[in-house]
């Protein structure tokens, strides 16, 4: 079981959520946090996915060279995409309320990047998830910027709060990915890379289970 072959790998987190750090202890994944300052900037010209698995992987090379074989990090970046263009974390109030404004009564993407990174394996994938909402007024989109600050999160704003039981109305995709990390893709690429690593060399040593 992936879990139990985890323990002989030191698995590291570069990212000072704290809603994706919830989740992986939610699966049960043993971690440690790993801060730096990351540049997240990208070239003219991506959309969408693009930037978000580009800026994911940027963060990761810089770990280049400096992990042993049973370590492994983990980095990530989630952009909301709505109207063809990227919302960002806002940068006040006013940027957050715009951002709201912008993503009111209409159907956007919570696109995640996520990178793999170990000694000589670099994995980089992204998962996308349509989120509706409804109309919201004035006074709701002020109520929620003053009551929960969202300078943190893509696009201004967390599912998981107030905004996110009263203003969506459908999901279409990974609720956990809207969070801030897409846990079941990354359960599933962390199998591919560990187990499947794991297989090669007992079958290259000739080790029988």
């Amino acid at each position: 079981m992936l879990i139990e072959i985890l323990r002989n790998y030191r698995i590291l987190l570069a990212s000072k959520s704290l809603r994706r750090q919830q989740l992986l202890r939610d699966m049960g994944i043993d971690f440690e946090i790993v801060f730096k300052d990351f540049d997240e900037s990208y070239p003219e010209g991506l959309t969408g996915a693009e930037i978000a698995g580009y800026v994911a992987e940027k963060k990761a090379m810089v770990f280049a060279g400096k992990l042993s074989d049973n370590e492994i990090v983990i980095t990530a970046d989630t952009i909301v995409w709505c109207g063809g263009r990227v919302l960002g974390k806002p940068v006040d109030a006013n940027d957050a309320i715009n951002m709201l404004h912008e993503i009111s009564g209409k159907v956007h993407e919570v696109i995640t990047g996520v990178s793999l990174l170990s000694s000589g394996i670099n994995v980089t994938f992204t998962e996308s998830t349509r989120v509706t909402f409804v109309e919201m007024s004035d006074a709701e989109i002020r109520y929620y910027v003053d009551k929960y600050a969202p300078y943190d999160k893509a696009g201004a704003y967390g599912i998981q709060e107030w905004i996110g039981l009263t203003a969506c109305s459908h999901i279409d995709g990974s609720y956990f990915n809207v969070v801030g990390l897409p846990v079941q893709r990354l359960y599933e690429e962390l199998k591919k890379i560990i187990i499947g690593d794991r297989h090669q060399y007992l079958k290259h040593n000739n080790i029988t289970t």
